[in-house]
Formats: C-alpha cells, structure tokens, sequence
C-alpha cells in the first residue's frame, strides 16, 4: 500500500434537494423550512482516476471531510463522498429516521446522477451504527414513524441498498455509547452538583478507586441503566403532557449533565486494549463529564428518544447487523480511545452475513492521528477485501 500511487485530491461540492413537509421546524436555517430538505456534501476524488465504485462516509451529525481516513483512500485512488446530514454539527434534534433517508438521497443521486455501479458504506465511528441502519431498512424496509410516534416514511422511501458495508473504529449506536458513559452519580437532573460519592469516579474521596472490583462495576453498570430509564420517562411523560394539552408547544430541548464517566477509561484492565490510560477521544475524561462537548449535552424530548434512548433507538447496530445480507467488514482499531473495546466484535458476532470479516489494527488509535503506518495498513485491509469482491475502487 505504501508504494501506490499518491493522486491529488480534486474536490467537488455537492448539493442534494428533496421534498419533505414538517408539523415544525426542528433545526435552525434553510433545511426543512420550506418543504424540501437540503443537503450539502463533498465528492473527493483522485485526479486523473475514474472508478466505478463509491465509498460514502456518512456521520449522523459531524462532516467527515478532514479527517484522515476518507482523504487517505482518495489519495491513494478511491472515489469518496462526504455525506452531511441535515444535522451536521449540530445533534440536538437529530432524528435517526431522518438521517436515514438524507443518506438515501446521496445514494440514489451517486447511482442515477453520477452513474456509480456500486456503493459501498463506511462507516467509521458513529458512522458504523448509521450504515448498518441504514442497510438493514434499505434490504428490510419497515419504519413508518419515529419512536416519539411521528411519521416518517422509510419504508416507503425506496432506500437502494449498498453493495457492501465497512465497519471501521465504530460503535455499537450512540445509545450504547452513552450508556456505557453517562454518569450514575448525578441524583437530580436540574443540578449536577447532587451526586452521590461512591459513583462518582472523580471524586477524590470515592472509596472505590481504579482498578476497580467487579462487584463495583456491576453496580456501576446498573445506575447508569436506571439514570437512563428515568430520563426516558420523563421525557416520554413530558411529549404525552404537551400532546394533551394540545398547544402550538410541541418539542422542549433540554439539557443532560455529567456525560461521560466510562470507567474503562480510568481503568486501562477493563475491556483492555492499547488505550492511554486517563484519556479519551476529546481529551480528559474529567473535563469532557461536564464540558460543552459530552454526549447527549444538549438535546429534545424526540431527538433523546431516536437516538439516545437504549430501548427506544432504532439504530441499534445489534439488531441491525442482523437484519442485513450485504459483505460487512469489521475493523477494530486496537487502540481506540473512543469506541469500546468489545463493540466491534459484537457487532461481527451479531452480523447475519455469510460473507463477513473481522480485524484488528494493532496501536491504532481512534482517529489515527499521527499513525501514517496504522492508517496505510487499514487503507491495504480495505482495498484488499473489496477487491476479492469485484469492488476494487482504487
């Protein structure tokens, strides 16, 4: 792979329209307000070089466009699109349904507009949930509303199913993410500051200390369960309220403290892999628990259900990967500082497919940041694996 050509990257800027009618407009600017839902992406591809296959790279709420592992394969000759949400950057009112069918519009413009023979999903970090739900409503169509109980067609949409799905330093959906991080000790949601001790992990005076037993994490586990659960009622209590009342108030953000308290980032021995130690994704766990940039921050009442809520997302990779017949390729990155260790292999296990695949890229860290080595040995995996199935894009 290091000995492949390196193209220039040539950069196309891509506008997607298409019509939907909203009860209310959810995002701020001009996307959905006026009857139609626009789109904008970037169609990356390496100069001089024709391909008859697509790597799309989509993430329910981020653009994908800097980051090192769809500029990497163009410049080593793939074709890619980065496919941005109607929320991109902004996951506040973000409904997975609706992300869903933003990316069936990218899709079906690739085949029928730019003439793309096949399709292939990759879906790195949040992106990995996102295509396997995706795939599994474009090959097993069913959604007609949203968990909050609002229509939304997906099932008469006509989603084009990919040709095959790449899995890459992805976890298991966004619920689970924040599930396995969102702090137990927080016992009023109006104020972060009541807490109970020996949950908090960074309280200094918390008995329970790293590496903890495991009694304490099976009691850990448990109250981020429960704080879960009863968020979701409250919200679920709060729409059925504003429905009753049968007002023009139909949706109320709100605000989530105390986000990300994974104890596996300040135990290495648990779920080990390569991981610093006391570090994460964003950088200091403590910081992150209560910044501006923890999960879930900032979000609405049907937005926490489609994509926070663990018994009511849809876009749970589990049962997806189960639903889909498609080539899947799981890659694990084995130093990831973001996607739980054991995610990537469940998600392999739980795959339907006959033709599957799983693999390891030892030290890579989630984003491969100064990892030329690493990111050239999961760019070969790649190209590889979809060679052997007529896919070769580069």
């Amino acid at each position: 792979m290091n000995d492949a050509p390196v193209y220039p990257i040539r950069t196309d800027w891509v506008h997607i329209q298409y019509e939907e009618r909203a009860v209310f407009n959810e995002t701020y600017g001009f996307s959905g307000n006026q009857g139609a839902v626009n789109l904008e992406g970037l169609l990356l591809r390496p100069a001089g070089r024709d391909s008859k296959t697509l790597l799309v790279f989509m993430h329910p709420a981020s653009t994908l466009q800097l980051l090192p592992v769809p500029r990497s394969v163009v410049a080593r000759g793939a074709h890619v699109l980065c496919a941005a949400s109607r929320y991109a950057k902004n996951d506040t009112a973000l409904i997975m349904e609706k992300v869903i069918l933003d990316l069936g519009a990218y899709i079906r413009h690739a085949k029928e507009q730019w003439g793309y023979e096949k399709i292939v999903l990759v879906g790195w970090s949040g992106g990995g949930s996102l295509a396997l739900f995706y795939q599994s409503q474009a090959e097993r169509p069913d959604i007609t509303a949203t968990p909050a109980g609002d229509p939304v067609d997906v099932a008469a949409a006509g989603l084009i199913p990919a040709d095959a799905l790449i899995y890459q330093a992805a976890h298991m959906s966004r619920a689970h993410l924040l599930l396995d991080a969102i702090d137990p000790s927080v016992r009023n949601e109006l104020d972060p500051d009541d807490r109970e001790r020996e949950l908090d992990l960074y309280d200094p005076l918390n008995p329970n200390r790293p590496p903890y037993d495991a009694a304490f994490i099976e009691g850990f586990r448990a109250a981020q369960l429960a704080r879960m659960h009863r968020i979701t009622r409250r919200v679920k209590q709060t729409l059925a309220e504003l429905k009753r009342r049968g007002t023009g108030e139909l949706e109320r953000p709100f605000l989530v403290h105390r986000t990300l308290a994974d104890p596996r980032f300040l135990d290495p021995t648990l779920d080990p892999n390569d991981r610093r130690p006391r570090w994460c994704y964003m950088g200091n766990p403590e910081t992150v628990n209560s910044g501006p940039v923890g999960l879930a921050r900032f979000t609405t009442l049907r937005a926490w259900l489609s994509q926070w809520s663990i018994e009511d997302t849809r876009a749970n990779g589990l049962e997806c990967a189960a639903r889909i017949s498609a080539p899947l390729l799981v890659i694990e990155n084995g130093a990831d500082d973001a996607v739980p260790q054991p995610h990537p292999r469940m998600i392999f296990e739980a795959a339907a497919p006959a033709d599957k695949s799983f693999h390891v890229i030892a030290g890579a860290t989630h984003y491969y940041a100064g990892q030329p080595e690493q990111l050239a040995q999961a760019n070969a995996l790649v190209r590889g694996w979809l060679a052997e199935r007529g896919m070769a894009p580069y």
